[in-house]
């Protein structure tokens, strides 16, 4: 579904990720690894049109997507929900939700209604000012956002970064839930553990290059990446901003 070769990326004269390739599968959960600083969020930006200066090729769904502009990228179906959630505080929870339709020319009511009855809480906070929420509450929202897209590929940088442990919980079943109706999904997570827990494919960054590839149940066992990114105790070593 998604195919990256060769991505550079530069920020100035400062290279983020260098000489990067990878493929993700359809029906997928990939998760991407790496320690603060290492490039994943770049490598999502980079996919979403939000990098000035990238080079190599980006092949989405059979299209080359590679310096599309951004509404381009979202209308062929992938979408990107950001790290720190990057709400509306002064709009409420539904009209965040109807943000992410802003592309669709069809009908978008039913899945409007699908997401909240996936997202019951936010059913019942539907009318509420989307600030007003609690952390866990509006990662809800900023993945019901995208979700309104209708995405193919879904895009999740750091979703349980900062979370209490019982939201982290919520927001790993939901990316299930979501992956089993179908939707491929590319996961960068900072916990390790529980992203390695649900996806199939992993992937790992170090210093902006691609040193690792394989399945996630295979990385789960490495010994250099429990690690690296496990931590003997089964916390995760690599939080924090990349």
């Amino acid at each position: 579904m998604l195919s990256i070769e060769r991505m550079t990326a530069r920020y100035g004269g400062v290279v983020a990720l260098a000489d990067v390739s990878l493929t993700i599968e359809r029906g997928s959960v990939a998760c991407l690894l790496g320690a603060n600083g290492a490039g994943k969020s770049t490598l999502l930006n980079a996919l979403m049109g939000q990098v000035a200066d990238v080079e190599g090729r980006i092949s989405f769904d059979g299209r080359e997507t590679l310096g599309l502009p951004t509404d381009q990228i979202v209308s062929a179906g992938m979408v990107l929900s950001p790290e720190g959630r990057q709400l509306f505080g002064d709009l409420t929870v539904e009209e965040n939700l109807r943000i992410g339709a802003y592309l669709r020319r069809d009908d978008w009511s039913k899945d409007l209604v699908e997401i909240l009855a996936l997202f019951p809480r936010l059913a019942e906070r539907r009318r509420q000012l989307a600030k007003t929420l609690s952390g866990g509450e509006q990662q809800m929202v900023a993945i019901g956002r995208a979700l309104m897209s209708r995405p193919k590929l879904l895009l999740l940088d750091e979703p349980s970064l900062g979370l209490a442990p019982i939201f982290v919980r919520e927001v790993m079943k939901l990316i299930s839930t979501i992956h089993a109706s179908g939707t491929t999904i590319f996961l960068v997570e900072q916990n390790a553990r529980q992203a390695l827990r649900i996806a199939t494919q992993a992937f790992v960054l170090e210093k902006g290059r691609l040193t690792t590839a394989g399945p996630a149940a295979t990385l789960i066992d490495d010994p250099k990446i429990t690690a690296a990114y496990l931590g003997g105790s089964g916390k995760p070593t690599n939080q924090g901003e990349k």
